[in-house]
């Protein structure tokens, strides 16, 4: 079933066009990712979907009746209203039917509203939405339901706007970067929602694990011209260079054909038929292919930066807190020479107030930091630069450096350094106020990494970064000899740029494990069920249920939820039992895990409403 249509759409600002002549569509159950670089218009594109922005040509069809909800990277909520207020303040179906059904209880006499408004209520499963509201909210870290939201973070306001867009359930959802804001763990609850349910999504992310689990379809722009790829992340890996080593090919075999045809026209031909007008057409067609460039660039740089002495950093037992909030307590530790250590936690663990610590920053509480003569840190921060007004980008970046000298005395200089983050040299030149947000985090780390550090320290660097920055991003680091301390929730950059994990699990506890982030969850998931702090957590919200007599429905569902529980147990506990006494075959455990995790994700779903339910009946 056909949801949209896009056809040759074109936007532009000014003398900047955007895209051009653009053409696809979007099906229902589809799953797809829009994939570009910064600057590209990925959020323009969203916009125009979303009804927010006007193409300059072209047009888009909607199927009559099409519910879309947008998570847009400005969300603008009413900051007088609580969280929960917020919630039954949105356009939800679900409101509406349960408000129909209250209305029909207050007017008993009519039979037929009452018995139309039931069946609603039982279609739409509207008998759990304050279950669901309150499950996704503390899944989200917003369990302060009457906190105000002019009172939240930039961070919360995205969550409850996600957490809005999650309980309408449109028939096609537009996110754009849903996993910025959100840690570790409510990425992967996240995706793993949008995995389950039966949703149709059009998205931007740079979560490149997010992209191979979640979509079935990626669309990329590259040098103006679309591309769809009908599977996953790896599968849009694979086809890409495939289509890039082709292009080389036929670019390879024009440029051979160009020189040959170039002879001919340099005879400059008397006769000029029709044959040889046509030849001339020809000509000029191949001289276009052959002179093809791909701006792509990969960073190979053997840099000669400042020697690290045999001291570099040491932790000597050093605690923070604020206020009740204990950060972290008697951490101790000394680091040697090349690591590379990512940080990982819950937002509010204090993983920013360590960096901000360790650069001098911030003072501790009790213990020391010790830090060794040779080290010169290289500290990228979520905040960003001071951008003084008029300045080009070439500007900002020469204020901190000239150069970074490589071995044999060869050096790279601040424009091709620029170049290499894919700052073409017209690039160079626009005024800084031009540069799209992500763009403006490429240019910051510019800033840092011309400086030369020898130990680098970045806080969430990935946000806002496009997935081919991100690969540059990742090969500068890979070339990189000091030492790397990292916080990040992309976890395929951790994957492939550290082997040394800080788990920041609060309450003032660090501990440390020898691996990446998949390690680490291989690990965690190895653990029997009792000894993951993961697995059950406390509900901290103030919401008490409301004890005393059930109603007829609850009644109706607490039986039911009994019977599909123990059943749910005995399905986990099968498949358990097969992992356990190698019994699945190799060509079906992903399969087998993807049922397994659904299992439990449903179990521990039933489980928290079983208890709700009972806890009233006390």
């Amino acid at each position: 079933m056909n949801y949209l249509s896009i056809e040759n759409i074109t936007k532009s600002y000014g003398d900047k066009v955007l895209f051009e002549d653009l053409s696809f569509g979007i099906n229902k159950d589809q799953k797809i990712a829009f994939v570009a670089k910064n600057g590209a218009g990925k959020t323009t594109l969203l916009n125009i979907i979303a009804g927010l922005e006007s193409q300059d040509n072209g047009k888009i069809t909607f199927r009559k009746g099409l519910r879309i909800s947008y998570l847009s990277q400005n969300e603008v909520l009413d900051e007088s209203l609580t969280i929960e207020q917020t919630i039954f303040n949105s356009d939800n179906e679900i409101l509406k039917v349960i408000e129909q059904y209250e209305y029909a209880l207050k007017n008993p006499e009519d039979a037929d509203a009452y018995q139309k408004a039931f069946d609603l209520m039982e279609h739409h499963h509207a008998w759990d939405f304050e279950t669901q509201y309150k499950q996704i909210l503390f899944k989200l870290k917003l369990e302060d339901l009457d906190k105000k939201v002019g009172e939240l973070s930039g961070g919360q306001k995205k969550r409850l706007s996600l957490a809005v867009i999650l309980l309408n359930k449109p028939d096609l959802f537009i996110l754009d970067e849903p996993t910025n804001h959100l840690d570790l763990e409510m990425i992967e609850w996240l995706e793993n929602y949008l995995i389950t349910e039966k949703v149709t999504l059009f998205m931007v992310t740079h979560d490149r694990y997010f992209l191979e689990r979640v979509c079935n379809e990626i669309i990329e722009l590259d040098h103006g011209k679309l591309y769809r790829y009908k599977g996953n992340y790896s599968y849009f890996l694979q086809k890409k260079e495939e289509r890039i080593a082709l292009e080389k090919v036929t670019v390879d075999k024009a440029k051979n054909l160009f020189k040959k045809e170039l002879d001919w026209m340099r005879r400059q031909p008397k006769a000029r038929t029709t044959k040889s007008k046509s030849r001339i057409d020809d000509f000029y067609v191949i001289e276009e292919k052959a002179h093809q460039r791909r701006q792509d660039h990969q960073v190979q740089l053997e840099i000669n930066m400042e020697r690290l002495g045999s001291k570099i950093l040491e932790l000597n037992y050093i605690s923070k807190s604020f206020g009740e909030n204990n950060l972290f307590k008697d951490f101790d530790y000394v680091f040697k020479r090349g690591e590379r250590i990512g940080i990982i936690g819950k937002n509010g663990t204090g993983k920013s107030t360590f960096l901000n610590i360790i650069t001098g920053a911030l003072k501790v509480d009790s213990g020391k930091v010790v830090i060794g003569e040779t080290v010169k840190f290289g500290y990228y921060t979520q905040s960003g630069i001071f951008i003084k007004e008029g300045q080009k980008v070439i500007e900002v970046i020469k204020e901190f450096g000239e150069y970074i000298p490589l071995t044999k005395g060869r050096k790279i200089s601040a424009g091709q350094l620029l170049e290499k983050f894919l700052f073409d040299n017209k690039k160079q030149y626009d005024f800084v106020e031009k540069l799209s947000g992500g763009e403006l985090k490429r240019l910051f780390l510019c800033t840092v990494l011309i400086q030369n550090p020898n130990f680098l320290i970045l806080d969430e660097p990935t946000n806002d970064l496009d997935i081919v920055t991100l690969q540059v991003l990742e090969d500068f680091l890979l070339d990189f000899l000091g030492n790397l301390l990292v916080v990040s929730h992309d976890r395929y950059f951790m994957d492939k740029i550290v082997d040394h994990l800080f788990i920041f699990e609060g309450e003032g506890k660090i501990s440390g494990f020898p691996g990446n982030y998949s390690d680490y969850r291989v690990y965690e998931d190895s653990k029997p069920s009792s000894a993951k702090g993961s697995i059950k957590k406390e509900d901290t919200r103030k919401t008490d249920p409301v004890k005393g007599e059930l109603s007829y429905q609850e009644k109706r569902e607490f039986g039911k939820l009994e019977k599909e529980i123990a059943n749910l147990e005995k399905k986990k506990e099968v498949i358990e039992t097969q992992f356990n006494n190698n019994e699945i075959e190799l060509d079906k455990v992903n399969e087998i895990s993807l049922q397994l995790e659904k299992i439990i994700t449903d179990l521990g779903q039933k489980e928290e409403r079983w208890l709700e339910l009972s806890m009233k009946m006390e």
